[in-house]
């Protein structure tokens, strides 16, 4: 069979670190690939690198079977690469249609054929089942209509090789569903797939062949056939992963949040919250699980400060803090790991330090009278990139340079070394491997066993399962079900996810 990607022996050098080391993957024309590894790997790197964005220090690429040069992300198009990233590249106030037409737009005149370029996506859509509202503006539509106008953009270009990179990091189990049937079926139509993720069930399920990175080298490569969950997580740590959470046994105290009759307006494209009552107790962990959408994303940000409630109360460790701001909340034992980290969780082109004082930045020692002391700042962000196993030469540089994954780590990190009383843990893995996942479900366990209390909201139901003493599951903008740890399995709660079943009592813990 030929070869659709050939990358020969590619390197590439940044300040401090070898992001590729002569690394050398080849790619079948019409498989799936899977390039699987930890954050700051180089799995990104490389494929940046084939789709025109970062210019190789070494190396040479191939596209069937003929040697070529990539000079920029036009030029990866003009040859046939489309690349879907991890943090979506859309115009959010235009609509569907143009941000899929912008650089391609088919002219009547002088003016924009939209009609025309209508039916030619229409058609497309048809074709490989890539439904969506052309009219709507991006700002409008959910996060898996978003990745599929990225597919569909791509697929406009009439694309031969495309390139996912984290595909499903921010995808509801349905909606992961979804998309690795659509990736079948633009395999079926002679595409050739990159697939980039850190889901080793999702890996399994779709590829043909893996290739495994580890710091910046190839430390496997294989038919998936012939790997197996155990071997993938070995290739990736080197190391044996542990899936199972140890834990103190559960012994609640009092509570540390408490929502009474908590009401939440709904917002264009957003579930509305109902009288929504909940507490979580000291040395517990709360899950809730529910298809995104159904209220969960509101709920966390009304608890955080980030919008406004209509009516109802919150109360933290006894205190009304419904009407405080966010740094009022923060001052009184509140942590927050958000749940898309660019939009609300840092500031990317501020240094991984300042990132890591965000939350006590106004404070001594690392400011007086407004005057920062790098000093101060740099020892204290060296020591926490060391604990949270930051990958970083230097947590100077800007934020922006770091993986999604190290990014992640360096929110968890600033919000656990609050030692919070209560932690709203908001899709705290997502977008990070497998060790990185092992270390932050542990971390969240030792909090929980320190006697602080755990909100947690994962869109992946086994981290809700291992982790939760106490799973409640929202639909619609309610509690529709409460279980303890054990009582139910996936099934049962995905019933309950999608408003098949609902308990008669909604239940307030």
């Amino acid at each position: 069979m030929s070869f659709a990607i050939e990358l020969l022996g590619i390197t590439k050098h940044y300040p401090g670190v070898v992001a590729n080391d002569h690394v050398t993957i080849q790619i079948r024309d019409g498989e799936i690939h899977g390039l699987i590894g930890e954050n700051g790997a180089g799995k990104s790197t490389i494929m940046n690198i084939l789709y025109g964005m970062v210019k190789p220090d070494e190396g040479v690429i191939r596209l069937f079977e003929r040697e070529t040069e990539i000079s920029s992300p036009m030029d990866a198009i003009n040859q046939g690469i489309g690349m879907v990233h991890q943090h979506f590249m859309l115009m959010p106030d235009e609509t569907v249609l143009r941000n899929i037409i912008l650089g391609r737009a088919p002219k009547k005149g002088l003016a924009i054929d939209e009609n025309g370029a209508s039916r030619e996506i229409s058609e497309i859509m048809d074709k490989y089942g890539l439904s969506i509202d052309l009219k709507a503006k991006v700002s409008q539509i959910s996060v898996g209509e978003k990745q599929r106008v990225e597919i569909i953009k791509a697929l406009y270009r009439k694309v031969k090789i495309l390139i996912l990179d984290e595909p499903t990091a921010v995808l509801t189990p349905a909606e992961t569903d979804a998309l690795l049937d659509i990736m079948r079926k633009l395999k079926s139509q002679g595409c050739t797939i990159v697939f980039i993720t850190h889901k080793l069930k999702e890996v399994m399920a779709v590829t043909d062949r893996i290739t495994v990175m580890r710091k910046g080298i190839v430390t496997g490569a294989g038919d998936t056939a012939e790997m197996n969950v155990p071997k993938l997580s070995g290739m990736i740590v080197g190391r044996e992963v542990k899936t199972e959470v140890p834990m103190k046994e559960f012994d609640p105290s009092e509570k540390v949040l408490e929502l009474t009759n908590l009401n939440i307006s709904g917002r264009p494209g957003r579930m509305p919250v109902h009288y929504m009552n909940l507490s979580v107790r000291r040395g517990e962990i709360v899950g809730i699980a529910g298809v995104e959408g159904n209220g969960q994303s509101d709920l966390v940000e009304a608890i955080a400060g980030l919008i406004p409630i209509d009516s109802g109360s919150i109360r933290l460790c006894g205190g009304e803090i419904g009407k405080d701001g966010v740094r009022g909340r923060r001052q009184k034992g509140l942590g927050h790991v958000p749940e898309d980290r660019l939009k609300t969780g840092v500031a990317r082109e501020c240094s991984i330090g300042e990132n890591l004082i965000l939350n006590h930045y106004y404070t001594a020692p690392f400011s007086r009278h407004g005057i920062f002391n790098h000093k101060k700042i740099t020892e204290f962000a060296e020591e926490l990139c060391r604990r949270f196993l930051v990958k970083t030469p230097d947590s100077t540089y800007a934020l922006s340079t770091l993986s999604g994954g190290n990014m992640q780590k360096v929110v968890f990190a600033r919000e656990f070394e609050a030692s919070p009383e209560l932690l709203i843990a908001s899709q705290p893995t997502r977008g990070v491997d497998i060790g990185a996942i092992e270390y932050i479900h542990g971390k969240i366990a030792e909090l929980r066993d320190s006697g602080k209390g755990i909100l947690l909201v994962s869109a992946e139901l086994d981290e809700i399962l291992a982790l939760s003493d106490r799973i409640v599951i929202m639909y619609e903008g309610e509690i529709v079900a409460q279980f303890m740890r054990g009582e139910a399995d996936e099934y049962e709660i995905g019933e309950y996810m999608l408003g098949a079943k609902r308990q008669e009592v909604q239940s307030e813990g």
